[in-house]
């Protein structure tokens, strides 16, 4: 089991917050279910989150052309 930042950064560096918000409109989203762990800690099953990972759909977008650049702090995009 893993918390909601371990899940984010499983599915591709996703925040906290939109782990939280995939759970909340789980209805729509599919998002696996949050379980209880103890009293006061949550998490997420690692299989399910593989498994709804996996059945996203395929993009054919690719990535914007300045994805990756780094930028030199020369003002220059």
């Amino acid at each position: 089991m893993v918390d909601s930042e371990t899940a984010g950064k499983m599915l591709g560096s996703i925040s906290k917050s939109t782990v939280e918000k995939l759970t909340r409109e789980r209805a729509t989203t599919g998002f696996p279910p949050i379980r209880k762990i103890s009293a006061k800690c949550t998490g997420y099953l690692v299989s399910e989150l593989e498994a709804w990972a996996a059945a996203r759909p395929v993009s054919d977008l690719l990535p914007p052309a300045n994805t990756g650049r780094r930028n030199q702090g020369d003002g220059q995009p």
